[in-house]
């Protein structure tokens, strides 16, 4: 029953190893009961199971408290907290439990919609770790040796992005919305004046970051095949411009030109920040890196290894061709950097971030890198590609399914043939719809302007961040997809609304 005992100090550990048995218990349970990639049934039918649960979990473990014994069932979600617990290892089995079997699972071939990867084993056990210590990356005293292993790390990565500069540098991030963020911010430091200028292809997360800022909404530059056109950009960029590019798009995986970008840039004078949370880690891989040519170029390059790295989430990194840069976030709290202090020779963390109190997120990776170094990590990106190439050939050849394009990552993007002879869109949101609340797959979704005259279709998205898996392992679900679609074109022709 024991809930309070701490995960650090002495007697921590043996505690630990007491309590994660029992929530792994709960998480294969859970995963059992799931049975496939989601829980089938939508959210109202999530929502009403966990009603369910929690109100015989209340009436059963708590029936003692008069309160809560007396509360309906159907009252159990409605925010109010158990007033008595019912300790650690209870409490971890069912919830544990709870939360796998109504979770979306990414090691799941069929779960394929998002730029969701499916962790690693090591970085989980190591995120373990690092939550036990907690430290608190905002001052050297809370985290003595996780300040080093950071430095030694966001170095590394640094160096992967500009091989050749003279004093790159790299900082933590919560992924690539706070990474461009930061670019933009850069950016502005410079020029309170910068204009953002982006292709229409680019993360929500630029013209957000824009806003954020105070600065005028991006400037959008035409795109074909989903990649940024240089010559269009060449029209609108000023030395007053901020150019964001793309490498590896969330529509289609596509690769902006990065030499012909970095060209018009420096003809122009303009700064260039370059989203790579998707594509970036291809670095790693001697036979992709070239993919990424051009990115050395840019002024500041967004990661992150919870896409291509297989980090739990958040693992985003922030890398600028010039480390005095940085010195833009630098911001003074006596009780957290003090003059006298970093004259001392204690480093100033707090500069490290736009945030204050955050976790050791580079702890997991550079585990990650230890054990499997940047060639393993590069070997994995590999397959997934490989993956991806070999689903592309099963879609060209399914007589019920057509291919967007080759992909040049890990995203495949597909239509069924019967939208296109029915030129209706809605059937296939309704095809993602279905597969989804029927707990068989989890796929996305991209509006791309592939119809008559450039208007915009809506297309069904494989985003495969499983190392492990193959193209065989796909084709069932390319099966699943065609055939969802003519169930419901004949749903949608039977329909009284329909007709």
């Amino acid at each position: 029953m024991r809930g309070d005992g701490l995960a650090g100090g002495e007697g921590g550990a043996d505690r630990l190893g007491e309590l994660i048995p029992a929530a792994l218990r709960g998480m294969a349970a859970g995963i059992a009961e799931r049975g496939g990639p989601v829980p089938a049934g939508g959210p109202a039918a999530v929502a009403a199971a966990l009603v369910a649960e929690r109100g015989e979990l209340v009436s059963e473990k708590q029936g003692s408290n008069p309160v809560s014994h007396s509360r309906p069932a159907a009252a159990a979600g409605n925010g109010s907290l158990p007033r008595r617990g019912i300790g650690a290892e209870a409490a971890l089995e069912e919830l544990s439990r709870l939360l796998a079997a109504g979770s979306a699972d990414p090691a799941d071939p069929a779960c394929a919609a998002h730029l969701h990867c499916p962790p690693l084993a090591v970085a989980v056990a190591a995120d373990v770790v690092a939550s036990a210590l907690n430290p608190s990356m905002d001052s050297w005293d809370q985290a003595p040796v996780a300040s080093e292993l950071e430095r030694e790390f966001t170095a590394g990565i640094a160096r992967l992005c500009y091989p050749a500069a003279e004093t790159p540098d790299a900082v933590v991030t919560t992924g690539g919305t706070e990474s461009n963020l930061l670019g933009l911010l850069l950016a502005r430091e410079r020029d309170p004046g910068v204009r953002p200028v982006c292709g229409a292809n680019a993360h929500h997360s630029v013209a957000r970051a824009a806003w954020l800022l105070g600065l005028p909404a991006p400037v959008v530059v035409p795109c074909e095949g989903d990649r940024l056109l240089p010559d269009a950009l060449a029209e609108v960029v000023t030395p007053r411009s901020v150019v964001v590019a793309t490498a590896g798009t969330t529509n289609t995986g596509a690769l902006d030109p990065l030499p012909e970008i970095a060209a018009v840039c420096r003809r122009a004078g303009a700064r260039l920040h370059v989203d790579a949370a998707y594509g970036g880690m291809a670095l790693c891989s001697d036979a992709l890196k070239a993919k990424l040519a051009g990115l050395a170029l840019a002024d500041s390059v967004a990661l992150d290894l919870h896409k291509f790295g297989w980090q739990p989430v958040a693992a985003g990194l922030f890398a600028a061709r010039e480390a005095a840069d940085l010195g833009a976030l630098t911001v003074r709290a006596e009780y957290l950097n003090a003059g006298d202090d970093t004259e001392a020779g204690l480093p100033d963390l707090l500069g490290r971030s736009i945030r204050t109190s955050r976790r050791p997120d580079a702890f997991r990776m550079a585990v990650t890198v230890h054990a499997l170094g940047t060639d393993g990590l590069g070997a994995l990106v590999e397959r997934c590609c490989a993956t991806a190439a070999e689903v592309a050939t099963l879609v060209e050849n399914h007589p019920g399914l057509r291919l967007w394009g080759a992909p040049e990552l890990s995203t495949v993007v597909l239509r069924p043939v019967v939208a296109d002879e029915t030129g209706d869109d809605e059937l296939v949101a309704r095809v993602r719809r279905a597969l989804l609340e029927a707990g068989t797959a989890v796929i996305g979704r991209a509006t791309l302007p592939t119809g008559p005259g450039g208007t915009d279709q809506l297309w069904l998205k494989l985003t495969l961040l499983h190392p492990h898996t193959t193209g065989d392992d796909y084709g069932p679900l390319l099966d699943r997809i065609a055939a969802t679609a003519g169930a419901e074109l004949v749903a949608g022709r039977e329909s009284p609304v329909a007709s």
